[in-house]
């Protein structure tokens, strides 16, 4: 099965609001289960995200991302947000997705970033759940 990425379509609106700072805010990835739908277009909020993995080695909430950075290609026109890979180690837990978002600690006002589909459930067991961000970063901008 093929991993996907998908930007939320809100995301932009969050974005052009000032609601999303990347590199100034707690940005943070949470891992779901296959429970969970995915709406590209009309989730904007951790409160519409459902499903949310639980077992060892996993906090609620997710992890926050470090060694976030945005970065601007002009041979390509392309704007970049990249951070360090995630992991979670230790853990027992079943994921089909990992969904990014800023958290100002309430569900209702943490926009949604964007989401990877594993295309199948991903299980650990008492090892490390590892997710190691493309050469393309969380997500990729084309101004075209």
């Amino acid at each position: 099965m093929a991993v996907t990425a998908r930007l939320y379509g809100p995301a932009l609106t969050s974005l052009a609001a000032g609601s999303i700072n990347f590199t100034g805010s707690t940005v943070k990835a949470m891992l779901c289960t296959s429970a969970y739908t995915p709406n590209q277009d009309t989730h904007q909020f951790k409160s519409s995200v459902t499903g949310e993995v639980s077992g060892t080695g996993y906090t609620a909430g997710g992890v926050t991302l470090a060694s976030k950075t945005v970065a601007y290609d002009t041979a390509s026109n392309t704007l970049t947000l990249d951070a360090a890979d995630l992991s979670w180690p230790s853990s027992t837990i079943t994921a089909r997705y990992l969904v990014f978002y800023v958290s100002t600690g309430t569900d209702a006002t943490s926009p949604l970033i964007a989401y990877v589909d594993f295309g199948a459930d991903v299980t650990t067991t008492n090892g490390t759940f590892t997710y190691t961000l493309p050469a393309t970063g969380l997500v990729q901008l084309t101004a075209a």
